[in-house]
């Protein structure tokens, strides 16, 4: 019933290692053999949730992305409803996920799928009333989960009440909201955002005979948060949704919001402090609450977004090393993704990265060398449709990559890594993309739910997006309720993966380092926390890679393997030496698999 072939076979260690083998596929299906861990993990289950209800939560997480559009239609008009999320909540409860990050939600004329907001304080009716959002959020946290929305505060809708009254006169009490220019700015063509399909970021408006600023779409006018007004009403914002449940946001365009606007060149002063003041506006009403900061910036930047002692967003995306971990994975060399994780590794105690494969803009391949993005276009994109404003491929992750060892690989690493791992919805089954669709909505289509007209999001003769029926990612192939069924599939496979993260608490709690493998392909992480430690190996060529670890470094003389429960010793000169097939990976805790951490963090 999937698309992929995916079976675990192929990522083990078959010679130095009791693995788990399994036949080759005979079908075109997608098949993982699931072996939950039945170690003492599970006479100790709060080790998985060690920090779950302290100001840190975030660390010991995994953060499920939607779009309320497109999940699921619970009226028949053939839009997603907050009605049908509830419906929905505990599906996302047996993924074992732990917060909800929220698209935007507020009214809309929809034109850049509603980051163009027009009332800040609504619900888009389309989706039903704040009685539904209230519904929702009461069940959520009944299910123990945290719903974060995303805080679009960058820029408005043109067809804000703000943005009109701003512009009908240059008097207007609202015209200091928004950035004006009289003459035409230096930069109008510098900067852009969307490179490609956007002109210009200063568009003449014919009332006043004045420029506006936009960074984005032209219908997406800037906010000016020079101006205390605007700043009094962001905060005004903020605690308004934090009173009504939300546990946090997820930060739009951050070095927009924070930048000094200007009228030449095209990079931008910025206003840190701002940050700093956000938290401690989330703090005042929400101490858990927790910012999460959308900022694809460089690492020297890092500690201006965290601030130095961690004091300014609690998390923010990892881009620099998600566009390293995609060159990886064209080339198959662990060199560049071994350099960004060292160039994002010192952080303050209390931030916390959050990692993900797609999100539901395109794969930014901004930080990468020319040389580096035509590896990954070659790869992964080859086509021009499938590439995006000059930086960026718009493909979903499972027909990217379009390998099962591959795909198996990649969504190791996610949640091996030293940071929260974000999952885009749909991707947990595999979900296709449409490239008939514009720009970045080709990654937006409706989640598939069943092998049933619409795929079951909807009973609707027309979805707000189509649902993507044809070809092996179409809904009677790639939909929740066959993979539910189908012990082997790969949504059953990410459960599996939640799980080994969640008994891990070295991974988010502990102190990392990278081993030499010997190999250019292999990356070998280790991780300690409170006398317990893991190594998480993966091979990142297709072919198959010998490795050879001192024991010493590895941190003992014996490996447990953590899915197939077998002990690895090392030899007599205190080696492991290891083969890995090709896209081959594996984890191990240290030790005997009784050694535990001996404390909770």
């Amino acid at each position: 019933m999937q698309n992929i072939p995916f079976r675990l076979g192929w990522l083990v260690l078959p010679l130095v290692l009791l693995q788990l083998f399994f036949s080759e596929p005979q079908t075109s299906t997608l098949s993982v053999r699931v072996t939950r861990p039945t170690s003492v993990l599970h006479k100790n289950s709060s080790l998985s949730r060690a920090d779950s209800t302290t100001k840190t939560w975030y660390k010991n997480s995994v953060i499920y992305t939607l779009d309320v559009e497109v999940f699921y239609d619970s009226d028949g008009d053939g839009i997603g409803d907050f009605r049908g999320l509830t419906q929905k909540l505990d599906y996302l409860k047996s993924l074992d996920i732990d917060a909800i990050w929220l698209a935007p939600f507020q009214p809309t004329p929809n034109k850049d799928d509603g980051y163009d907001i027009s009332d800040f304080y609504g619900i888009d009716k389309r989706f039903g009333t704040f009685n539904d959002f209230s519904e929702f959020i009461s069940e959520a946290k009944k299910r123990d989960i945290r719903i974060l929305m995303d805080l679009v505060i960058n820029h408005t809708s043109d067809e804000y009440s703000w943005f009109k009254a701003s512009r009908k006169s240059k008097d207007s009490p609202y015209r200091d909201w928004y950035v004006w220019k009289s003459k035409q700015p230096a930069n109008q063509n510098k900067g852009m955002v969307f490179p490609g399909v956007q002109k210009e970021i200063w568009t003449l408006d014919s009332l006043t005979n004045e420029y506006y600023l936009h960074r984005f779409y032209n219908f997406e006018p800037d906010l000016n948060a020079q101006n205390p007004e605007v700043v009094a009403e962001v905060e005004k914002i903020i605690k308004y949704w934090l009173k009504k449940g939300v546990a946090g946001f997820r930060l739009d365009a951050v070095p927009f919001y924070i930048e000094v606007p200007q009228t030449k060149g095209e990079n931008f002063e910025h206003e840190y402090d701002k940050l700093v003041q956000m938290r401690n506006w989330v703090k005042e009403v929400r101490p858990d609450g927790v910012i999460l900061g959308e900022a694809n910036i460089e690492p020297k930047e890092n500690m201006n977004y965290f601030g130095d002692k961690g004091q300014a967003m609690n998390m923010m995306f990892n881009f620099y090393v998600n566009q390293h971990l995609f060159y990886a994975l064209a080339s198959g060399e662990i060199k560049s993704l071994t350099k960004a994780l060292e160039a994002t590794k010192d952080i303050p105690q209390p931030v916390q990265w959050a990692q993900f494969l797609r999100n539901h803009d395109e794969v930014d391949l901004a930080r990468l060398s020319n040389n580096q993005r035509e590896k990954v276009y070659k790869e992964f994109g080859p086509d021009k449709n499938m590439q995006l404003y000059d930086r960026g491929i718009r493909r979903r992750i499972a027909p990217m990559l379009h390998n099962q060892k591959r795909l198996a690989l990649a969504y190791s690493l996610l949640f091996s890594l030293p940071s929260t791992p974000v999952i885009r919805y749909g991707e947990e089954i595999g979900m296709g993309d449409d490239l008939t669709l514009k720009e970045r909505e080709s990654v937006r289509t409706p989640m598939q739910w069943i092998n049933a007209p619409n795929a079951g999001f909807s009973t609707a003769s027309k979805t707000v997006r189509p649902v993507i029926s044809q070809g092996e990612y179409g809904y009677s192939h790639v939909n929740v309720k066959s993979q539910e069924k189908d012990p082997s599939s790969m949504l059953n496979w990410v459960r599996q993966l939640i799980h080994l993260r969640k008994s891990n608490p070295q991974i988010r709690q502990g102190d990392w380092k990278i081993l030499d493998s010997g190999s250019p392909n292999v990356l070998v992480m280790q991780y300690e926390w409170n006398g317990s430690g893991l190594v998480l190996i993966h091979n990142l060529d297709e072919e198959t890679q010998k490795v050879e670890l001192k024991a010493k470094d590895a941190g003992g003389d014996m490996l447990f393997d953590l899915i197939s429960k077998k002990k690895n010793e090392a030899n007599e000169k205190g080696l492991y030496q290891l083969t890995m097939p090709g896209y081959g990976y594996a984890w191990y805790r240290i030790g005997n698999e009784s050694v535990l951490p001996n404390k909770q963090d």
